[in-house]
């Protein structure tokens, strides 16, 4: 056993390469996850209202943001293959498609400022946490479009496999946005005390300053000489068609899945505002292990793509194994601290100046509800991981299939059923949530491993 781990470790596609890849991208993963979860502990402390706006808010910009950004994430797996097939002129040419993209994609983001009153009304949640949605709602979604600019020119690094890049990029976004956050939440120093409002806008400066940094470190003339980063600005008709294809399936994907959250969450809402602020935190607090494995995911799209442009499909199955062994070993850590810790992760939820009464069903139900949290992590690693394998192979039109099948009958179908009998409780959603995890970690691993991604072509080499 101790010689396979050690054969993994150095073999090509393995362990260690895994994590050069990987490591950066949890990290930056990491630092974005921080970010949320401090804004939800300060917005927490400023006042129960906020904190119950905040996901609701957040998860409705994030799903109208999720369709594109799937969308444009998809050019790192252009960049991935051309890199492993050696077509670097090709480079510059798909990275500019993805910023052709974005164009539309930001002004449409921006006119959803027009839809926020109606949107949350459809929430039926209390009117004070309606205002706070809107208002919130509307400040994230006019950054969506540099923060769409951010992510594509990020893919120039991470499809190449250059991650501290963009690690290094995200925590300086980390850095000035944590601090600048809190004192626009709660008016520190010169800053006014602009509560929810404040949090929004020290989100879309988080959101722009990637994309400016990236701008300075991508069109330089030594990437010009070796990738035509800017004479290959041409809007090429053949390659953005290509683009879509195997992009707006990503983006549906990614929409959808949001979308069976985003009917999660504001069905919670319904039950009760104590079964919606536990399940804002338990959500918050699952962000932690999540998102840092959203970074293996994207390695693992990467390792595939760049394997499958040379035209080794068992060093894709190969690479995809030896991620989903780090997964397990970091998800598996994370439930364990979910079940010991759940009371000292809700606590940094209490707003200033509350009492053990007000607060303290809050953190009975939490309790509860992070028993489901360190249930899932496992089998949402499986999922994880393996849909970015088949993502970086170009398998995106069976990913959007199951996840719309899961979305479909594992969550909205049973929760409105739940809802009609009149017997939804705060159990109900939740289990419902589990199967939805369970069937997509099945169904994704039995397609991988089946293999036909193994016949698809992304690009032409």
């Amino acid at each position: 056993m101790k010689n396979i781990l050690i054969k993994r470790w150095d073999a090509e596609g393995g362990y260690r390469e895994s994590l050069v890849i990987g490591m950066p991208l949890v990290i930056s993963m990491l630092s974005s996850t921080v970010m949320t979860f401090t804004d939800r502990i300060f917005l927490g402390k400023y006042s129960v209202e906020a904190l119950g706006a905040s996901l609701p808010a957040s998860i409705a910009a994030f799903l109208f943001l999720s369709f594109f950004l799937g969308v444009v994430e998809y050019i790192g797996v252009f960049i991935a293959q051309y890199t492993g097939s050696t077509m670097h002129d090709r480079v510059g040419s798909a990275l500019w498609q993805g910023l052709w993209f974005c164009l539309p994609a930001g002004l449409f983001l921006a006119s959803l400022w027009f839809i926020a009153e109606p949107l949350f009304v459809l929430g039926a949640h209390p009117k004070e946490i309606q205002e706070l949605e809107v208002v919130y709602f509307r400040i994230l979604t006019l950054g969506g479009g540099p923060f769409l600019v951010g992510i594509c020119l990020s893919c120039f690094f991470s499809g190449r496999g250059l991650t501290k890049p963009v690690m290094v990029v995200s925590l300086a976004a980390a850095i000035i946005n944590i601090p600048l956050d809190y004192c626009l939440i709660n008016g520190i120093g010169p800053f006014p005390e602009l509560g929810i409002v404040g949090a929004g806008i020290a989100t879309v400066i988080g959101y722009s300053l990637p994309m400016v940094c990236y701008g300075f470190m991508v069109f330089t003339g030594k990437n010009e000489q070796q990738y035509k980063v800017r004479s290959e600005r041409r809007f090429d008709a053949k390659l953005f068609k290509s683009f879509m294809k195997f992009g707006l399936p990503g983006g549906l994907q990614f929409f959808v899945d949001m979308f069976a959250m985003s009917f999660f969450v504001f069905m919670i809402g319904r039950i009760g505002s104590v079964e919606l602020a536990a399940t804002n935190i338990a959500i918050s607090i699952y962000t932690l292990a999540f998102l840092p494995m959203i970074g293996m995911h994207v390695a693992v799209s990467i390792m595939v793509g760049q394997a499958m442009g040379s035209k080794r499909p068992d060093l894709a199955a190969y690479a995809t194994k030896s991620v989903l062994h780090i997964a397990f070993v970091y998800m598996g850590c994370m439930a364990v601290v979910f079940l010991l810790f759940p009371e000292t992760f809700f606590e940094l939820f209490r707003t200033r100046g509350d009492v053990m009464n007000s607060f303290g069903p809050v953190v009975d139900m939490g309790v509860i509800l992070l028993r489901y949290v360190a249930a899932f992590t496992l089998i949402d690693a499986v999922a994880i991981i393996y849909i970015g394998g088949l993502k970086g192979a170009g398998d995106t039109r069976f990913i959007m299939i199951t996840i719309s099948v899961a979305s479909l009958f594992c969550i909205v179908l049973p929760i409105l059923g739940l809802n009609y009998l009149g017997v939804m409780g705060l159990h109900g959603p939740w289990a419902c949530l589990l199967l939805y995890v369970l069937f997509l970690a099945s169904t994704v691993m039995y397609r991988f491993r089946k293999g036909p991604w193994r016949e698809i072509k992304v690009i032409d080499n």
